[in-house]
């Protein structure tokens, strides 16, 4: 494995991160009620055997009663693992497990990985057609050249399901679309380019008849390989070889020789492949597409020296231009599904192509700008391909691969409502992994201070771990240098490089905490030596006072101690902010919905100028995750149907509100049915929400605490908070006991949320 990737990810970290909280990436929910016995009869025998018998007089009823049409199987031999070669089937499991995690997490599509350990092409291609209709799609993943064109073709013939070789077609995709954007941009005509493709394997094949398709000429190509110039007479390659199917004449040996007077470089081969000089002989605004990873055949700032007029793009995600195939494969898959393709033909990848290439000449959404703060994404030499994580993909390249099946012949199913569609598509877009992948983003600008307060505990442990190998954060635990150590031996956790420890009672900045601490209680009837003594002992003040004197950024504690004991903690050395109300924001994500609702732990009757106070700034907070705000004001009544001192809060905070000038949408008072209505003027045509509330507004803690936790319990959905806002610096409390991932991102919270 190359340097440049154990610099990037070290082996102990992903070997943590596939091991723990649970061992791999993926998992099975059942998508049906099992909570009774007739859930049961339903689900099983009885029930069962009537779609069977529908199945077996319809063979495509499949589609209908089974999860077929949402399912996809991710299959290889293992004979190309990434950059590592043939490591076997069982060694590219973990790759199998990661494709099917990008399936669910962009398009929404269900994978299950296959591994099949056979390296004969017609054993291997028995084997999948045996088993392949039972899936709506088959994704081939890292099987090695020359035989994975071969199985690719076959199978397609084999099998009446899509069957998309994604190592060949995934890269090539997002590449003609690059080359598009490119040529508008600097002027050139397809058609007339002049090109050097350096790679000879699955991907630069696929590059190589997709451009072609495109319009580009096969004289204009030239091919090269680890030995140089693939040329008409080069007789170390067999005529029957593919790659010398594309030889041309030319007196050019070598890629430099060959770059000579050329328009465009595609590079999916080595690390320097080319240098500077290789390309300053190139035509006029050069095309140089440097796709080795993690090492690019040349790194852009070379190539921009070299030649300023040049577009560069590369594979790697911290430079722009990132050529990623994520952006094709999730989409066409779903497109393809969504109308029981039995094929994924040129006219489906060119649709994707141009899909890809013309959404990156449209305005950023502002929540894919925020994920981007350093860089300018604004259609030119430097936006020439759109990001991984902008949410339009799914829409804009689904729907024209589903129009090109359905006009190409290949779709056994019509999609007639296209409105309707987008709003499907849309809703497979994850909004918990869309929300804190923003926030991650901002993670890595930011990079604070975070002192976990219970440091010795191993969640915590495994935390400060995380943040600090991800990059998101500078980590410190408080604790006993020892009780860590021992925990970690106990959990096989070897080393804690970059994270700080700190045992409170030997601090060699005691001093200044307990000043600090005795200032802020002095007069609350805290003596100095109680002030000594619970800097010393209590990890809770000690870690507060930290924050408070600017030795950390932000806290994160909780997890062993209960909520308000906790709160009283931090509040003794952490003050409110002026003229702010200190509160707690849930956000609960059920399903493909998320909603936000305030005040889940600190208030327990608001006042009117409370909640409206509270309103204003969770509406400031919704915005950091990259949703516009939609506020309803929950009460047990609609629009002053029932009468009472509760609702009576929740009409005045209307009222003030009213005369306010504010940035975000609101109502109220309302029951939770109306503010999460799909059609809020239904019965009220005056309601002022354009849509579903996703903020809730609510009368009192008891109500929003209960109402927050029931829903995920009920429906197994996520729990993110009580997120503390209010207080003059950032502090975080866990659920007692709470999961690894609620501490990540609680954790991540108190970051971005910190000054």
């Amino acid at each position: 494995m190359s340097s440049a990737i154990k610099k990037a990810v070290t082996a102990e970290d992903a070997l943590f991160y596939h091991q723990f909280p649970t061992a791999g990436k993926v998992s099975i929910a059942p998508s049906k009620p099992m909570g009774s016995t007739r859930d049961l009869s339903l689900a099983y025998s009885p029930g069962v055997a009537f779609p069977c018998l529908e199945i077996q007089k319809e063979p495509l009823d499949a589609y209908k009663y089974t999860s077929k049409g949402n399912m996809v199987a991710v299959i290889s031999n293992g004979t190309a693992v990434l950059g590592l070669g043939n490591l076997g089937a069982m060694a590219s499991k973990p790759v199998m497990e990661g494709k099917a995690v990008l399936f669910k997490r962009f398009g929404g599509i269900d994978a299950i990985d296959v591994e099949v350990e056979s390296y004969d092409i017609e054993e291997f291609c028995n084997i999948v057609a045996k088993i392949g209709e039972s899936w709506g799609g088959i994704n081939l993943e890292d099987i090695k050249s020359p035989e994975c064109f071969e199985i690719e073709a076959r199978l397609k013939k084999m099998l009446k399901v899509p069957v998309f070789h994604d190592d060949q077609h995934g890269t090539a995709i997002v590449v003609a679309a690059g080359i598009i954007n490119a040529c508008e941009i600097s002027g050139k005509k397809i058609e007339n380019l002049k090109v050097v493709m350096n790679g000879a394997g699955a991907a630069g094949i696929a590059c190589l008849k997709l451009i072609l398709t495109m319009g580009i000429q096969q004289k204009n190509v030239i091919i090269c390989d680890r030995t140089g110039v693939v040329y008409k007479g080069r007789n170390d390659i067999p005529v029957d070889d593919i790659k010398y199917q594309y030889a041309v004449d030319t007196k050019a040996r070598t890629v430099s020789e060959a770059l000579d007077g050329t328009d465009v470089f595609i590079g999916l081969s080595a690390k320097d492949a080319i240098n500077k000089d290789s390309i300053k002989n190139m035509a006029k605004d050069p095309i140089i597409f440097a796709m080795a990873n993690p090492d690019p055949e040349i790194r852009p700032e070379d190539a921009l020296a070299a030649r300023p007029d040049a577009i560069v793009a590369t594979g790697r995600s911290d430079y722009p231009n990132q050529v990623n195939n994520v952006m094709g494969f999730p989409y066409i898959f779903r497109g393809a599904l969504d109308v029981e393709a039995t094929d994924i033909n040129e006219e489906m990848k060119i649709a994707a192509a141009l899909a890809i290439a013309k959404l990156a000449r449209q305005p950023v959404p502002t929540e894919v700008l925020n994920m981007y703060p350093d860089r300018k994404l604004e259609y030119g030499k430097g936006y020439i391909i759109p990001t991984p994580f902008d949410p339009r993909l799914i829409t804009e390249v689904s729907m024209a691969v589903a129009k090109a099946a359905m006009e190409t012949g290949v779709a056994r199913k019509k999609i007639e409502d296209w409105d309707a569609y987008k709003q499907k598509l849309q809703s497979y877009v994850n909004p918990t992994a869309n929300a804190m992948s923003i926030i991650t983003k901002q993670l890595q600008q930011k990079k604070r201070k975070i002192v976990f307060a219970e440091g010795e505990e191993l969640e915590i442990i495994k935390a400060a771990i995380y943040m600090k190998s991800n990059g998101f954060a500078e980590p410190i635990l408080v604790g006993k240098v020892d009780k860590i150590e021992e925990v970690m031996k106990a959990a096989s956790i070897k080393s804690l490089e970059g994270v700080e420890i700190i045992n409170a009672a030997i601090s060699t900045h005691n001093d200044k905490y307990i000043d600090t601490f005795y200032a802020k209680t002095a007069r609350n009837g805290m003596l100095l030596r109680d002030c000594e003594r619970l800097v010393k002992t209590d990890r809770n003040i000690f870690s507060a006072c930290m924050v408070e004197v600017g030795d950390a950024d932000c806290m994160l504690t909780g997890y062993t101690r209960g909520y308000m004991h906790t709160y009283n903690d931090i509040r003794s050395v952490i003050s409110a902010k002026q003229d702010a109300v200190v509160f707690g924001l849930s956000a609960l994500i059920s399903g493909n919905k998320i909603i936000f609702v305030s005040d889940t732990a600190i208030n327990e009757f608001p006042t009117a100028e409370e909640l409206v106070k509270i309103a204003e700034k969770t509406a400031h907070k919704v915005r950091t995750f990259g949703i516009t705000p939609r506020v309803a004001f929950i009460s047990h009544s609609n629009f002053g149907s029932k009468h009472g001192a509760g609702n009576q809060r929740v009409m005045d905070a209307i009222k003030i509100l009213d005369g306010k000038k504010v940035d975000f949408e609101y109502e109220g008072e309302m029951t939770i049915g109306v503010a999460l209505s799909e059609n809020p003027k239904k019965h009220y045509p005056f309601n002022r929400l354009s849509g579903s509330a996703n903020v809730l507004i609510m009368p009192g803690m008891h109500s929003a605490s209960i109402s927050t936790n029931l829903v995920k319990e009920f429906t197994g959905g996520v729990l993110i908070g009580p997120i503390l806002s209010g207080l003059e610096h950032s502090a975080q409390i866990l659920r007692i006991d709470c999961d690894f991932n609620s501490i990540i991102n609680l954790a991540s919270l108190a970051c971005v949320y910190s000054k």
